[in-house]
């Protein structure tokens, strides 16, 4: 079985460190990093909690897929342990977005919903270009699923800001926004779980 699995491993990592697979990550580490660094500022001028998490989203996609960019080059249990803190990473960006989000709850501030909705758009635009590029890699093993899963999330979470911001502006209270925020934490310990629970599946029958 062990040996089953290393040429399974081996095979995976050929198909998957190539000179495409290699310029679609650099393409969404520089997109994510760029787009996170607009909505960190963005959220904080617009006052939403809703973009603040979304923005966190984009900078650790960035950060994740930088770190997935790297361990290409890696043996496949190296990528494994990688795809494991990638899970770790994204739970705890959850728990995050949880805990300032319930203080928000507690110290109420209304956003402003024009800035939400456009940044939102933009924000869906270059997301649904990162998903583009990597929607052929999305396949392999638990480090290629994980950067998929955070590219994913990033345009999931666009599109709920979206709808955070108009329901804001329909209602005139905060609590869209606030609502938003929980749900892309919910979907970031989501996927955490789903990344960590397939790397623990790839790291079984090695020991």
């Amino acid at each position: 079985m062990t040996a089953q699995r290393s040429c399974a491993c081996d095979l995976d990592v050929a198909t998957h460190a190539t000179p495409a697979y290699r310029r679609a990550l650099w393409w969404v580490v520089g997109l994510n990093l760029a787009m996170g660094a607009v909505e960190t500022v963005s959220g904080y001028l617009a006052g939403s909690q809703a973009l603040k998490a979304d923005a966190l989203d984009f900078l650790g996609d960035g950060v994740i897929t930088g770190l997935g960019l790297v361990a290409v080059a890696w043996s496949a249990g190296a990528r494994t342990y990688t795809a494991l803190a990638q899970g770790v990473f994204l739970a705890v960006m959850g728990l995050g977005v949880l805990a300032i989000t319930l203080y928000r709850v507690f110290v109420m501030e209304m956003p402003e919903a024009a800035l939400m909705g456009g940044l939102g758009v933009a924000a869906l635009v270059v997301n649904v270009i990162c998903a583009a590029i990597l929607l052929r890699h999305r396949d392999g093993d638990a480090n290629v699923r994980a950067v998929w899963l955070f590219s994913r999330n990033d345009a999931i979470g666009n599109a709920a800001v979206i709808i955070a911001a108009l329901f804001v502006g329909a209602t005139g209270t905060p609590w869209p926004d606030l609502i938003v925020a929980v749900a892309i934490a919910v979907l970031f310990i989501h996927s955490a779980v789903k990344i960590i629970g397939g790397a623990l599946v790839e790291l079984r029958p090695a020991r």
